[in-house]
């Protein structure tokens, strides 16, 4: 007991002594445990909109639109359990503050179903005693910027305007966020479908099919085909509709795991440098502890008690406010308590691994209380001799000398620095690839910087009204439909711009643009998706029609995960490309879209629909504010170990300085041997950790745009002047904080027993 208190009193006092390095080390623990909850909480959320949704509105498995009412019994199919449907549904546009957008209009009863219900996030659900009442998907009503009560303007194929009122918002699993995954969708009841739309030849049927097993989904969806024949316009599945909810977190949460990993390993390296430091400057108390009779488990107890404590700690308060922020932003409920468990006890683990091994050493230290604690002798590296031959100043030679007197600490404070280091570059080659986006958006399929749509005119009129404009460069007639893929009973998206002879300039990183009737380029999704490669023949089928085309080339294609193929309009049959759906518009040099948009609106008296391509950083914007905030924080993990790696140069060589100055060193030779010595260790961490970084990133981000089916070809490393100044910046700020304890120490007065 006397034992236990004796120890307790040693660790309270020893941590009192060093507020400052405990309040660092906790600080750093809780900084990277709150990064990797984030990031694993995103990439869990990547999923779970989707998920949740399903679970809440007893989702369908497969969506099925065909041009009518189904005659056969898809609920005989073996393996479905429920239908949603069969539901009319009518194309319209709304019209809402000067804007036009595309919807589907789903006429459902004022009884919600048993499958595929939508979920009422806020007002109500459809009633029969508001006919004029309409409930819109929360993702196209929060573009539209609709509330509850507000009018809901809608134009049908006939042109008649109507106007309805919102009576609430509602998630749905059926389809992806707007306007990621169009038309938006919108409910009304069926006597108001009929009254906007009378013609059923303008309608489609949608049915929705709920399996007792998901992964029986192929199977399903491929008889469900064969019994509809032709029929069937469309049809996709579950998981087209969570990948097109998950992209954009997915990124994210990724970016953020990777830092967090590289951040766990830096303050591992970290830990176990701080740890290992302090058991160096307290050998004597240990041997006092010794004496006192102490053993070695009980003295390594205490080391890793006090040392686990801090890492624990900032365990603890890493993993509350990793999971406070996320449950504010996503909801308590989509925060998953198993992979933050998992973070917490994991990190735990690697922390009392990292200060196990110094507490161990710290155990073996011998109960000699009055052994002095010499500074380790061995030969002169090769870096000091060098420094010798081409006769540097004498500071700098020791310094040279002193950097590498510990082999082993010398290699963690190296490698300590390369690894923030290197993630610090990683994180700059995301940025230069989003700048890239910007300035650059031809590379990523935005060669059209505006959209028209004919709306009130006609098609020819609209292409007139662009190619008239003084900023508009080329006009690309284009139409975009679903198409059957082959042998997987799913919908893909055919996307036909320009011409054969006048293709729309679509970024081809491998294979070449179509050239012919026939030819096609498609995004690394769609090849993946059905198994073929450049040069490969697919058969698709386009509303009954057959549509055969050959690959010739792989585009980036940020949409709909790469799963788009792309054609000439004229590789379409004529009912599917005539007349077409919109104008593609490249502008000339230095046009101002905005301008543009303004001046053919003006010329077609608010007719055309004119909206501006949406460039895919945008949507990734927040990627930025998170780099810049990770690389804080590996920034304080490199500067942490910095000063563990200075302490312990102090340590080691308190003697040598005192001799240094009796021996005449001025304050300021004292001190550039000092800093020479800790910055030798910060240039070779810094410059090793920029290299791997600048060698790796192109790699990692085509990577990941590999398996989200945009493609590689997208990854751009830093530019050479941004990781120069990076490394400059790096190096200046690690000298400038070892600089702060080696002035102290020149600054000290020389001890008598030195003199």
């Amino acid at each position: 007991m006397s034992a236990a208190l004796a120890g307790s009193r040693w660790i309270k006092a020893d941590l009192r002594a060093r507020k400052g390095p405990a309040a660092l080390t906790v600080l750093l623990v809780a900084g990277i445990v709150a990064a990797l909850i984030t990031g694993a909480t995103l990439l869990e959320d990547g999923t779970n909109p989707w998920r949740s949704l399903f679970a809440q509105t007893d989702g369908a498995h497969v969506w099925l639109h065909t041009g009518d009412s189904p005659r056969v019994a898809l609920g005989d199919i073996g393996g479905v359990t429920g239908i949603a449907g069969p539901y009319r549904s009518a194309p319209v546009t709304v019209a809402q503050d000067g804007r036009k957008e595309p919807a589907a209009l789903r006429a459902m009863s004022a009884a919600p179903p048993g499958v595929a219900h939508p979920l009422v996030a806020e007002g109500r659900w459809l009633d029969a005693g508001q006919p004029d009442g309409v409930v819109v998907e929360r993702s196209f009503a929060a573009a539209l910027r609709l509330r509850i009560g507000a009018p809901f303007t809608i134009i049908a194929l006939s042109g008649e305007r109507h106007t309805l009122y919102v009576r609430g918002l509602a998630d749905s699993a059926e389809q992806g966020f707007y306007p990621r995954w169009t038309p938006g969708l919108a409910y009304v009841l069926p006597a108001m479908l009929d009254r906007i739309e009378p013609m059923l030849g303008r309608s489609e049927w949608v049915t929705g099919l709920r399996l007792a097993d998901p992964d029986a989904t192929q199977v399903v969806s491929q008889r469900a085909v064969v019994m509809l024949e032709d029929e069937l316009q469309r049809v996709y599945t579950w998981r087209e509709v969570r990948a097109a909810m998950e992209l954009d977190n997915r990124l994210l949460g990724t970016l953020l795991a990777l830092f967090g990993v590289a951040g766990l390993v830096a303050a591992a390296l970290a830990l176990a440098n701080a740890a290992g430091g302090r058991v160096l400057g307290q050998l004597r108390d240990l041997a006092t502890l010794k004496s006192m009779g102490f053993t070695r488990g009980q003295v390594a107890l205490l080391l890793l008690i006090e040392h686990g404590a801090l890492g624990l700690l900032g365990v603890a308060l890493g993993g509350l406010s990793g999971w406070g922020v996320m449950a504010a932003v996503l909801g308590a409920t989509s925060v998953a308590p198993g992979p933050v468990l998992a973070i917490v006890g994991g990190t735990a683990l690697v922390v009392l691994a990292a200060v196990g091994l110094p507490a161990w050493r710290g155990g073996r230290t011998p109960p000699i209380p009055a052994a002095p604690a010499a500074p380790p002798r061995g030969h002169l590296s090769r870096l000091a001799r060098l420094a010798l031959l081409v006769r540097l100043p004498p500071a700098l030679v020791l310094g040279t000398r002193d950097a590498f007197t510990r082999r082993a600490p010398a290699f963690l404070t190296a490698f300590g620095l390369a690894v923030p280091m290197m993630m610090i570059t990683i994180g700059l080659g995301v940025w230069a690839t989003l700048d890239n986006f910007l300035s650059h958006p031809e590379q990523v399929g935005q060669h059209a910087s505006l959209y028209v749509r004919p709306g009130k005119l006609e098609p020819a009129d609209a292409q007139r009204i662009a190619e008239r404009d003084k900023d508009v460069a080329a006009v690309y007639p284009g139409t975009e439909v679903n198409a059957l893929a082959p042998g997987e009973a799913r919908s893909v998206r055919v996307r036909a711009i320009g011409s054969s002879t006048e293709p729309y300039p679509y970024p081809v990183v491998e294979g070449r643009t179509y050239g012919g009737q026939g030819e096609a380029v498609a995004g690394q999704g769609l090849l993946d998706l059905l198994g073929i490669e450049i040069g490969d023949r697919v058969r698709l089928t386009v509303g009954g029609t057959p549509l055969i085309v050959r690959v010739v080339g792989r585009t980036v294609e940020p949409d709909l995960d790469g799963e788009i193929i792309s054609v000439g309009l004229d590789s379409l049959a004529a009912k599917d490309s005539v007349p077409p759906e919109f104008y593609a518009l490249a502008l000339k040099a230095g046009a101002d879209p905005a301008e543009v948009r303004g001046r053919l609106l003006a010329q077609s008296g608010e007719s055309l629909d004119v909206q501006a391509a949406v460039n895919p950083a945008d949507r990734l914007a927040i990627i930025r504010v998170v780099i810049v905030a990770l690389i804080a924080v590996l920034t304080l993990i490199g500067l942490a170990n910095l000063l563990t790696a200075s302490a312990l140069g102090l340590r080691d060589h308190a003697f040598d300085l005192a001799v240094l100055k009796a021996m005449g060193l001025t304050p300021r030779q004292v001190m550039a041997t000092l800093v020479t010595g800790t910055g030798l260790l910060v240039v070779l961490g810094v410059g090793a950790g920029a290299a791997a970084g600048a060698s790796v990133v192109t790699w990692l981000i085509d990577l990941q745009g590999h398996t989200s089916g945009v493609g590689a070809g997208i990854g751009r490393p830093p530019s050479a002047l941004t990781l120069a100044v990076a490394v400059v910046v790096a190096v200046g700020t690690a000298l400038a904080v070892a600089l702060i304890p080696a002035r102290r120490a020149a600054r000290a007065q020389v001890p008598v027993t030195s003199r």
